[in-house]
């Protein structure tokens, strides 16, 4: 197969997809790349504060389904934020850069499920021109969706795309990132430079 890099928008929300199986959460896997002028600023993925237990470390629900700290309370959705021990990607990619004093105004977003309301109003305040994703939020309440249409409108953002990897591009990364990535893929010559 002929090499073909992806372009710029994939490699990044490739790179997202990798950050994500690193996600705690059981419910949602989710990861997140925050990226200036093609460089990587900031990467965060979903899961339980810092010394918190995770989610994905628990045993199953009685009812077999996996564990879920608000879902084992018993708290329903309408007041998942709450009761959810994980913060999100989004979020915790605008901390991580905050944490190491890296601004992200201007900056682009990539992750692997639409923002919540919540991490939208942090991806405005931070000042983010642009955000793609994945995965669309799926949301059981069509209000919601609405008022979160609104919301993404009023928050500035510039760009706000759902972004799908081709499949040729994963044909292509698979078949490279399944063997040993750095293999020679020319044959060794000696240089002898001219005298």
């Amino acid at each position: 197969m002929p090499r073909q890099r992806p372009n710029w928008h994939e490699y990044f929300m490739l790179i997202a997809k990798i950050v994500s199986t690193r996600s705690t959460c059981n419910s949602r896997p989710t990861g997140a790349v925050i990226v200036k002028d093609n460089h990587i600023l900031s990467t965060g993925y979903n899961g339980a504060m810092p010394g918190a237990p995770h989610c994905i470390d628990q045993p199953d629900l009685p009812d077999g389904r996996p564990y879920c700290y608000r879902r084992s309370l018993g708290i329903p959705d309408v007041d998942k934020y709450n009761f959810c021990k994980a913060s999100h990607a989004e979020a915790n990619a605008i901390a991580q850069a905050a944490r190491y004093g890296i601004s992200v105004e201007g900056a682009t977003l990539y992750t692997t499920l639409a923002p919540c309301y919540v991490c939208l109003k942090l991806i405005a305040t931070a000042r983010i021109r642009a955000v793609y994703y994945e995965h669309t939020y799926d949301s059981a309440t069509p209000e919601r969706d609405l008022f979160w249409q609104r919301a993404v409108r009023e928050a500035g953002i510039e760009t706000f795309e759902r972004l799908l990897i081709s499949p040729e591009t994963y044909d292509y990364i698979l078949s490279d990132i399944r063997n040993i990535t750095s293999r020679r893929r020319t044959p060794a010559t000696d240089f002898i430079p001219n005298s």
